[in-house]
C-alpha cells in the first residue's frame, strides 16, 4: 500500500496548477446516461473516483475515450472524455461497484427520467457521517417515483407511463447531491418542477449550464430556488468542468502553513471566496492574477481565526480539515465548528500524533496552536482529513508518512508531483 514520506521545514515557491473539479466532474460525467448523445467533458481530473465512475457507468452502456482514445491514462492534469450513453443496458447500479463510491448513488436520477426505472445499491463512501439517502427518496417520490428499499437496495418506477412528472420540492436541509439528483431528473419530467432551499455550490452550477447546453430549460442555479422546465429529451454537448475550489483552497493553506509565494494556475477567488477571506486574516496574503490566485506568507506568524462551517458561500466542510492543520502551529487559540457533517473530526487524533494540541467539546473543535510540530507516521481516515495531515507534515520537523493514501487519489491529482515542484520535500513510496 502507497504510503507519501514528506521532511518538513522547506517553503514554498513557484506554480501549481489546479485540476478540475472532483465533485463538479462526478455528476457531470453522471449526466451522460440522460442522452444517446455523446457529451464531451473537458478538464476532466483524473482521479480514482472518476476511474471509478467510468467503470460504473459502463455497467449500464455508457461508452468513454479519452482524447479521441479508448484508454484512460493521459499524461499532464486534465483530460477531454466523451461519453456515450446511445443505450442504457442495465438500469441496476451493483452493490459491488456502488458501495466503492458515494456519490454513484446519483446515477437513480438519470436512471428513473430516461428509462422510467432504476434499481441501486445503498452507497458507500468514506465515513464521516450516515448522510442518509431519505432527501433523494422524498424528492424523487414528489416527482412521481414508487420507491421500494428492499435487500440493500432503492428500486424505484416512474408511476405514470414510465415519465417522472414536475412538482414543487422544499429540501428540508440543504443537499448538493440531492440537489444534483433532482435537477437531473426534473430536466426530462413532464412540466415543471420548482426546487426550494436547493445548494447554491458553484458545482451545483456547472451542472445546470451543462444541463442547460444538452437542451434542459432551467433558472435559477446558484440560488436557492430552481425551476426546471422538463423537455422530451436532451442532446450531447461539449462542456468544461470548473478548477476545482477545494484544491484551491487546500494549496492556499499549504503555502500558508509552511511559507512561501505561490501561484494558483487556474485557481478562482470567486469559487472560494468565504475561506480566502478566513485564509487572509490568518496573515496570509491573498491577491488576483492573470489566470489564477498568488498566495504569500514570508516572515510572519499564523495568526488564529475561529470558523463555522456552512453550505456556500459560506466556509466549506471540506476544507474543514485542512484549516485546521494550518491552526495547529498558529499564535493562539481557535475554534473550529463542523455543522455539516456529524463525524467529520477523525483527523483530530492524527494531528496529535504529530504535537498538535486539540480538544473537542461536541461539533467544535478547540486547537491551541503550538511552536511546533514534529514528524511522525500517521493514518489518513478519509480524503480531506488525509491532506490535513501532509499540510501539517510541510511544517512539522523532521519526517512524517502518511499512510492509507488511497483516500488522497480520490480527491488529489498528483499533490505529491504539484508539491515537490515547488520546493516541498515529498515523495510517494510503494510497498
Amino acid at each position: 500500500m502507497d504510503r507519501i514520506r514528506i521532511v518538513g521545514g522547506n517553503h514554498l515557491e513557484g506554480r501549481i496548477p489546479i485540476s478540475g473539479a472532483k465533485n463538479a466532474a462526478l455528476p457531470l460525467m453522471i449526466a451522460s446516461l440522460l442522452t444517446d448523445d455523446t457529451l464531451t467533458l473537458e478538464n476532466v481530473p483524473h482521479l480514482a473516483d472518476v476511474e471509478q465512475l467510468i467503470r460504473i457507468l459502463g455497467n449500464h452502456g455508457v461508452d468513454y475515450s479519452v482524447n479521441g482514445r479508448r484508454e484512460r491514462q493521459h499524461e499532464g492534469y486534465s483530460r477531454t472524455i466523451n461519453f456515450t450513453a446511445r443505450q442504457i443496458v442495465d438500469t441496476t447500479a451493483p452493490y459491488e461497484l456502488v458501495s466503492k463510491m458515494r456519490a454513484s448513488f446519483w446515477v437513480i436520477g438519470p436512471l428513473l427520467a430516461r428509462m422510467g426505472e432504476a434499481r441501486v445499491s445503498l452507497p458507500g463512501g468514506c465515513a464521516i457521517g450516515t448522510r442518509p439517502v431519505d432527501l433523494f427518496i422524498d424528492g424523487l417520490q414528489a416527482l412521481g417515483a414508487d420507491i421500494d428499499v428492499d435487500n440493500g437496495y432503492v428500486i424505484a418506477k416512474a408511476k405514470t407511463n414510465n415519465r417522472l412528472q414536475g412538482n414543487r420540492y422544499v429540501f428540508p436541509k440543504v443537499s448538493v447531491g440531492a440537489t444534483h439528483v433532482l435537477m437531473m431528473a426534473a430536466s426530462l419530467a413532464r412540466g415543471e418542477t420548482v426546487l426550494e432551499n436547493a445548494a447554491r455550490e458553484p458545482e451545483v452550477v456547472n451542472l445546470a449550464e451543462c444541463l442547460i447546453a444538452m437542451g434542459a430549460k432551467i433558472y435559477g442555479a446558484g440560488t436557492s430556488t430552481i425551476t426546471i422546465q422538463g423537455v422530451e429529451a436532451l442532446s450531447g454537448a461539449r462542456h468544461q468542468v470548473i478548477p476545482d475550489r477545494i484544491e484551491t483552497g487546500t494549496y492556499a493553506m499549504a503555502v500558508a502553513m509552511a511559507g512561501g509565494d505561490v501561484v494558483l494556475e487556474g485557481g478562482r477567488i470567486d469559487l472560494l471566496e468565504n475561506a480566502l477571506n478566513v485564509l487572509g486574516q490568518t496573515g496570509t496574503e491573498i491577491t488576483s492574477v492573470e489566470n489564477g490566485i498568488r498566495v504569500r506568507r514570508n516572515g510572519v506568524g499564523i495568526d488564529p481565526v475561529d470558523v463555522v462551517t456552512e453550505p456556500f458561500p459560506g466556509f466549506p466542510t471540506d476544507l474543514q480539515a485542512q484549516f485546521m492543520g494550518l491552526m495547529t502551529m498558529a499564535k493562539g487559540k481557535s475554534k473550529i465548528t463542523e455543522t455539516i457533517f456529524e463525524n467529520r473530526f477523525m483527523h483530530v487524533q492524527e494531528l496529535a500524533r504529530l504535537g498538535a494540541r486539540i480538544t473537542l467539546a461536541g461539533q467544535t473543535a478547540i486547537v491551541d496552536g503550538v511552536t511546533k510540530l514534529k514528524g511522525a507516521p500517521v493514518m489518513a481516515t478519509d480524503l480531506r482529513a488525509s491532506v490535513s495531515l501532509v499540510i501539517a507534515g510541510l511544517a512539522a520537523e523532521g519526517e512524517t508518512v502518511v499512510n492509507r493514501v488511497y483516500h488522497l487519489d480520490r480527491g488529489f491529482e498528483r499533490l505529491e508531483e504539484k508539491l515537490s515542484g515547488c520546493g516541498a520535500i515529498i515523495e510517494r513510496i510503494s510497498s
